[in-house]
């Protein structure tokens, strides 16, 4: 992650590292965030203040105060959720999947540290274990600490939370779950999370785990028109050629500058209607989505034309020898204005 640093005006949350320097006589300074999401193209955004900032020994850590998206969450560089929208995103990774299974009891998240997905599957009635591996116990700390929205679930008691990383247990474990899902970190060149996008990850320690019915979902990566040859297109081909029954949707997510992919796979196949999936929306969740219903996952899983087409196309299968990596990182820099 690229330095951070902020004008005297910025308010520090615990001591960041980082320079900190006078306002120049006649400017004001403001601090940014900024990611790269192209070699051409960056992406950045007002900050109020930093947070927080740490690093365990897999991820840098930081919680920023953004004034367009309220408090961001950002490990290695990149944007992982926001305040204001992350609903869009959790909402979508989540429900889903557990809509279109008959009776979802069990539930296993790879990843999912900061707690906002387990938040999502507790809301289901039939739950009655979720169990959320995530390899960096510094980073659940951070979330528990910080997030306020999840601590109600963090404080759930049929949530586990295992420190592990999640190929280990899964393979481990005698247990086998209704639901999986990936809320892992992007595929990152040199990144702890990209051996668990693989046809062989899939293939021998997800599927095996899966009780008869059971579903998996996973985070896909930017699914943009420009976007989503990166990993989105090849998770979705690697993922059929392991399961029989394969569905990829997408959303707009304002924080991440981008429409964002998930991909559903089963061998059962994905019937429902959207008046189906609201009749179980209001059966089975307690409150009311934000985001997700039945015509809404309608429109999400009619991808663009021009997205089909690549999918339909696409015969790269993702492997530790031929993985793909989205583009980029993130960093804070300050800026003078007159």
């Amino acid at each position: 992650m690229g330095d951070i640093s902020c004008s005297d005006d910025i308010v520090n949350g615990n001591g960041v590292d980082g320079k900190i320097q006078s306002s120049l006589n006649g400017y004001r300074k403001s601090c940014w965030y900024e990611e790269e999401i192209e070699e051409n193209l960056r992406w950045c955004f007002a900050l109020n203040s930093i947070l927080h900032t740490g690093a365990s020994r897999f991820q840098d850590i930081a919680l920023l105060d953004t004034k367009p998206f309220g408090k961001a969450l950002i490990i290695d560089g990149k944007l992982q959720s926001a305040e204001v929208d992350e609903f869009i995103y959790h909402e979508s990774l989540v429900h889903p999947a557990l809509l279109h299974h008959s009776s979802p009891e069990t539930v296993f998240i790879m990843g999912g540290g900061e707690g906002s997905t387990a938040r999502e599957i507790l809301r289901h009635k039939t739950v009655e274990k979720v169990v959320m591996c995530d390899i960096d116990e510094e980073v659940v700390d951070f979330c528990k600490a910080h997030l306020d929205v999840n601590r109600e679930a963090f404080c759930d008691p049929r949530l586990e939370v295992i420190i592990n990383d999640a190929r280990t247990e899964l393979e481990i474990g005698k247990e086998c779950y209704d639901v999986i899902i990936g809320d892992l970190a992007d595929p990152i060149e040199g990144g702890p999370c990209y051996k668990l996008y693989t046809k062989s990850f899939y293939e021998h320690s997800v599927k095996p785990k899966l009780n008869r019915g059971g579903i998996f979902v996973t985070q896909a990566g930017p699914a943009g028109i420009f976007s989503h040859t990166e990993v989105f297109s090849c998770i979705c081909n690697t993922l059929r050629q392991v399961f029989k029954y394969v569905v990829a949707y997408s959303a707009h997510i304002p924080s991440y500058a981008d429409t964002w992919g998930w991909v559903m796979a089963s061998d059962i196949p994905f019937t429902l209607s959207a008046d189906e999936l609201d009749s179980r929306i209001k059966q089975r969740i307690k409150g009311e989505n934000r985001y997700l219903d039945g015509k809404t996952f309608s429109s999400a899983s009619t991808l663009s034309k021009a997205v089909r087409k690549s999918l339909d196309n696409e015969t790269h299968v993702y492997t530790e020898g031929t993985a793909r990596f989205i583009y980029g990182h993130g960093s804070v820099q300050k800026q003078n204005q007159a």
